[in-house]
């Protein structure tokens, strides 16, 4: 039985559109087809180092990448997965610096340069996270989410266990201090949140986490003075009183006349109007607020007046500064502030600069 002519037009039709489709996607256009390097290993890698002397990051990556892809295993593979690592932090991009740094650590088990990607991974998982309008307010990363922070002290832990001679060991050390201050904060507003809510065992615990894990820590005296507080609305005397001559000891300006605990003072706690504003009105009594900050400094959320701006950080009052002072706040490739900005070519870096944030091998000036 034969189908009707306009059964047998459409069925044509259909088969007809189906043979375009399956061509069109046998044929690639020209620009999806990798059509193999264009250059040799030298050549890229020399194009990489000029992009990078002047600070054009984009070319730097793609040639680089070139060396990834096309030369795996040439002679500048190991150096361009470091500079990878060197672009990334230059471009704050932190996701493709962990995941430049796990890929070289798996790559190169041997290398002498492990430490440095080890050191790398800690330090861009503490950025992340850190940009935006929290630095210019009294907020701290304590009050988010910490799970990066986290991350990155087990990190530097890790570091330091596996070279605890390193250049970068010194570093490492100060950015754990800091982590630990910013967790024992972090576990202080969750135990402030709970005196609020009348949650007394849970303020309790709170505040205990951080005197047994984070001793050397600034909020010490406040967690001690929540969990005198604690215990005395528990009517608990007897440990209350335990924790109450602790703080006569240590701390007798937070033991009021009649015995009890002062815990508004254990919290240096400022007006409504300066924590209704995030800081930038009213009187704020945080204690490692290191500077006054102006008014102008505050209504402009640190945009304006910054020469009396408190950061978050360890205060630096340069022109410029570099990547490696910022990443470890403050501590390292310190500049003189007297220094003159001289407008003129920069000296040429070697890879050993580079890699450690320009640490090492530094070049002289022209």
């Amino acid at each position: 039985m034969s189908l009707p002519r306009y059964k047998v037009t459409m069925l044509a039709l259909s088969l007809g559109i189906a043979s375009t489709i399956v061509g069109c996607s046998s044929n690639p256009s020209k620009k999806d087809i990798d059509l193999g390097p264009k250059a040799s290993e030298q050549t890229y890698y020399d194009s990489a180092q000029q992009a990078l002397t002047k600070g054009q990051y984009v070319e730097a990556t793609k040639n680089l990448q070139a060396i990834d892809t096309y030369y795996p295993t040439g002679p500048h593979a190991e150096q361009a997965q470091l500079d990878l690592i060197y672009v990334k932090f230059q471009q704050k991009d932190y996701p493709a610096v962990l995941a430049a740094t796990d890929r070289f650590i798996r790559l190169n088990p041997e290398s002498p340069d492990l430490e440095y990607a080890y050191y790398a991974k800690g330090v861009a998982n503490m950025e992340q996270n850190y940009d935006g309008i929290i630095r210019y307010t009294s907020l701290k990363q304590s009050h988010r989410d910490v799970n990066y922070l986290k991350i990155a002290y087990q990190d530097f832990v890790d570091f330091i266990k596996r070279y605890p001679s390193s250049q970068y060991a010194v570093d490492a050390a100060q950015r754990m201090k800091f982590i630990g201050q910013e967790l024992a904060e972090h576990e202080m507003e969750a135990a402030r949140f709970n005196v609020e809510r009348k949650a007394w065992v849970a303020a309790i615990e709170r505040s205990q986490w951080v005197v047994e894990h984070y001793p050397a820590t600034p909020q010490i005296p406040e967690a001690l003075a929540t969990i005198v507080y604690g215990y005395e609305q528990l009517g608990d005397a007897d440990t209350a009183k335990q924790y109450i001559d602790v703080l006569k000891l240590n701390y007798p300006n937070l033991v009021k006349a009649n015995g009890t605990v002062d815990l508004d003072a254990a919290r240096h706690k400022g007006t409504w109007v300066n924590r209704a504003t995030l800081g930038i009105f009213g009187r704020s009594n945080v204690v490692h607020d290191s500077q006054e900050r102006s008014l102008t400094n505050r209504v402009s959320f640190g945009l304006l007046d910054k020469q009396n701006q408190a950061q978050p950080v360890v205060q630096e009052e340069k022109p410029k500064r570099s990547l490696t002072n910022r990443v470890s706040f403050g501590l390292l490739d310190k500049q003189d502030q007297a220094q003159p900005v001289v407008q003129e070519e920069k000296p040429k870096r070697s890879w050993t600069n580079r890699l450690s944030f320009g640490l090492m091998d530094k070049p002289k000036n022209q």
